[in-house]
């Protein structure tokens, strides 16, 4: 009963950014419109469609694998939201992670047929909403590429990984095409 009552008064809005400013994880405060926010809109969409995946998921590997990059991009967040003193405080994403996306990546593509071409979405649920996801990776990717050109951060780790994760959900949209029984569809016909 305790916890209900809690919950019930729980506020899910604070009012404070509603002069077009919002927080960082440290002292200040920039507007919504800075690249830095643009940034973690990205990552926060990038995160949102991997979990549109993961519910319509049909192999029990993506599910899990998709959690645990939801997990990653949850902490890639937090240092991109952090100022520039604080972001070493919330830095997790290095090499090692980057190098388990790889692995995910050439564990899975040994166990599917690769494509002969560009592929189009759409031959299942779940592979629709990786390539979707892949898509928004790519633009946080490149948000993420113009805060380090101009040193609002310093872990080139984290273009790395978006780049490593943009290609595993493509692995995973061809993983769930087969899970789901389709033939993935080619961009270009076979006789064109």
């Amino acid at each position: 009963m305790r916890t209900a009552f809690i919950i019930a008064h729980m506020e899910f809005y604070t009012g404070t950014g509603d002069d077009g400013n919002t927080g960082l994880l440290g002292e200040g405060r920039v507007r919504k419109t800075h690249p830095r926010i643009e940034a973690l809109g990205a990552l926060d969409e990038s995160t949102a469609t991997l979990g549109w995946a993961r519910a319509q998921a049909q192999d029990p590997r993506t599910m899990h694998i998709l959690l645990e990059a939801q997990r990653d991009l949850y902490r890639l967040m937090a240092e991109v939201a952090a100022t520039p003193e604080n972001a070493p405080r919330f830095r997790s994403i290095d090499s090692n992670r980057v190098v388990w996306v790889e692995d995910q990546i050439n564990n899975l593509a040994a166990t599917i047929p690769m494509p002969s071409g560009f592929i189009l979405p759409g031959d299942s649920a779940a592979g629709a909403a990786l390539s979707m996801a892949r898509a928004v990776i790519r633009r946080a990717e490149r948000r993420m590429v113009e805060l380090l050109d101009t040193d609002e951060v310093s872990n080139p780790e984290l273009i790395r990984y978006l780049n490593r994760l943009s290609s595993l959900c493509f692995v995973l949209e061809l993983v769930e095409n087969t899970a789901a029984g389709k033939k993935t569809t080619l961009a270009k016909e076979a006789n064109g």
